[in-house]
């Protein structure tokens, strides 16, 4: 019997809903390459091409022509349970799983796994996305707890499954956002205990659903009849930050904290969504449907539509609703990348992070203006999902009653079904979107597939390679970079290129070495995280394979590189301790501190001795200078 807790979310998927075999496409991926001239063309560097005059260069030559922009040497891949940065950096941890938010948390002993009592007033547990604010004079943190390690939160339980309903009170506690006041002082950074902006939102916070789902039939609940008020925020992954200085946190694989106790719901719609998105009879590990009767879909059919949303908090009002927004569309988001069109309406780019999932992009009817109203701006406009054409073009499907003939809500509620119905481009495990600052250009890590061109994806669509997918058993990744048309993010055309195709040229000297810019010192391997600086630089965080055997020999645990859009150089900056994803970044408001989060560890880490807990770190630099 397979132990379900140890499974990633990516594995449970497959081992509760295996994809059928496809065996109809071309699934050679050297002819792939020699087709579109891939790793001599594709792979030019946009932007920076553009710059410096010399067209679609080949990735050696433009890394010739450039100096490195990089403030640091490059490190080495490290294998032990400690973080490493260069030489001339520091790290601090800023707060760990179980810290205190509020005095009477003070003390929380984490040795058998916390109690109950007090798990809502903690630091949570595996940090991921992250955003700062400065609010009068206060600088605040939001950052996602994405999911528990059961077996370490729950050590007297059998296997890390919840025995009980105060057991799955304190996993859900521990899980969802934590906003939090931190300072700098003499000995470094601290967290402001007791500071009235501290809050902790977990899985059983009251939120509003808005937009143009809200109040669905396929939304309301015995519970709530409106289809308007939810409880919680599940599995938040990636992260955004609104013009007006709000944080999105991004409710990824929701699907697994669901189960039933009785008969599967026959209704056609709600088992077709059921089996689009991953909803089963037995839960990934978390056993909640057995205990508190919300998440038995055999009682609540639609209780599982109220999640998959990207919810907006306001971090400087600690009473505030969190607000979800349905117009956004409902698919395991990884994160909420916000920029604005050349006529100011607000432009989110998201991802689906499943295999074979899409990308999609939302666009506002109203404009953004500073210090105006900002009601609807994320509601009120049009979904698209993306199209890759081989020809290194692409455009933005609107998402429309007339071209999916579902109804507007259901292509919200179900919009992985609306994604096929328009033949939309199934991609790599869409992970985190970046805009860049200084470029009218967006990048997304498409962390791996080693499935692409074997199986469909969970509605049935083909996976060939091809496009901006070019390899079969995809186990490394790559990052697809788009340029949308007339320099405006709210253009349906785009031209697409591949800024890194990761490898290892150590053990593969075909494509599965990755692209010009990968090296022996820099290789990795399931890019995730990425964040731009206010310099330009494009920061990645990785989460794969970290057994440093086999395909993934040398290159060592997982780290965060730093990558220069115009020159295509990469440089490894940091690496976490073995065991854990490097994930969560964001800048202190001097930009001279650099937020990192460190998810899962193994060994003791950030102790000598004890648990391992998810931290929250901070680096800077020895001369006080700023760090990106």
């Amino acid at each position: 019997m397979t132990d379900k807790t140890k499974l990633s979310a990516d594995e449970w998927d497959e081992l509760n809903f295996p994809r059928p075999e496809e065996n109809d496409f071309d699934r050679v991926v050297d002819r792939a390459l020699n087709r579109r001239g891939f790793l001599s063309g594709v792979l030019a560097f946009g932007s920076g091409a553009a710059v410096m005059g010399t067209g679609l260069l080949s990735t050696r030559a433009a890394l010739a022509q450039t100096t490195s922009r990089f403030p640091f040497a490059p490190i080495a891949a490290q294998t032990d349970h400690a973080v490493h940065v260069p030489e001339g950096y520091k790290v601090q941890v800023l707060a760990s799983w179980g810290d205190a938010l509020f005095a009477d948390a003070e003390g929380y002993d984490i040795a058998e796994g916390g109690p109950v009592a007090k798990s809502d007033r903690i630091f949570g547990e595996n940090t991921d996305g992250m955003e700062t604010f400065s609010y009068m004079g206060h600088q605040l943190i939001a950052v996602n707890h994405e999911y528990t390690n059961n077996d370490i939160n729950l050590p007297a339980s059998q296997e890390g499954v919840p025995a009980s309903a105060d057991d799955v009170l304190k996993l859900q506690n521990l899980q969802g956002v934590t906003v939090m006041e931190v300072a700098q002082g003499m000995d470094g950074w601290s967290v402001v205990v007791d500071s009235p902006f501290n809050r902790r939102i977990h899985h059983n916070t009251p939120m509003q659903l808005v937009g143009p789902a809200a109040g669905h039939p396929l939304l309301q609940t015995e519970a709530d009849a409106s289809g308007r008020q939810a409880l919680g925020t599940l599995n938040n992954c990636g992260s955004g930050k609104t013009p007006w200085g709000t944080y999105l946190t991004c409710e990824e694989n929701f699907n697994g904290y669901f189960g039933a106790t009785g008969e599967m719901p026959s209704d056609a719609v709600i088992a077709a969504g059921y089996e689009r998105y991953g909803i089963g009879a037995e839960g990934w590990g978390y056993d909640y449907h057995k205990h508190d009767a919300r998440f038995d879909v055999s009682a609540h059919p639609n209780e599982p539509h109220r999640h998959g949303w990207v919810v907006e908090i306001d971090p400087t009002d600690p009473e505030s609703t969190p607000v979800k927004h349905t117009g956004l569309g409902r698919i395991k988001h990884e994160n909420a990348e916000v920029t604005l069109a050349r006529d100011g309406r607000v432009v989110v780019y998201m991802g689906d992070d499943e295999r074979g999932e899409f990308l999609y992009k939302f666009v506002s009817n109203g404009v953004y203006t500073p210090g105006g109203s900002t009601e609807g701006l994320l509601d009120d406009g049009q979904l698209y999902v993306a199209k890759f054409n081989d020809d290194m073009t692409g455009e933005w499907v609107a998402l429309t009653p007339e071209a999916t003939g579902m109804s507007a809500e259901e292509i919200l509620i179900f919009s992985r079904q609306a994604g096929s119905a328009v033949g939309a481009t199934t991609m790599d495990r869409p992970e985190w979107i970046s805009v860049n600052p200084y470029a009218i250009e967006g990048y997304c890590c498409l962390t791996n597939n080693t499935r692409r061109g074997t199986r469909t994806n969970a509605g049935g669509d083909e996976t060939p390679v091809g496009g901006p997918n070019p390899r079969e058993a995809n186990q490394y990744g790559q990052i697809v970079r788009w340029f949308p048309n007339d320099d405006d993010h709210a253009a349906q055309g785009f031209a697409w290129d591949l800024y890194v195709m990761a490898g290892n040229p150590e053990v593969h000297s075909d494509a599965y070495g990755g692209s010009d810019n990968v090296t022996a010192g820099n290789m990795f391997n399931s890019p995730d995280g990425m964040a731009f600086d206010q310099t330009g630089l494009l920061w990645i965080q990785t989460d794969g394979d970290d057994s440093n055997e086999g395909d993934f020999a040398g290159q060592g645990n997982n780290q965060m590189l730093a990558g220069d859009p115009v020159s295509g150089e990469i440089a490894r900056f940091l690496t976490g301790p073995n065991g854990s994803e490097v994930t969560g970044l964001c800048w202190s408001e001097d930009r001279r501190t650099m937020f990192v989060g460190i998810q899962h560890p193994g060994g003791s880490w950030p102790m000598e001795t004890g648990l391992p807990r998810s931290s929250l770190i901070a680096v800077s630099r020895d001369d006080g200078a700023m760090v990106g």
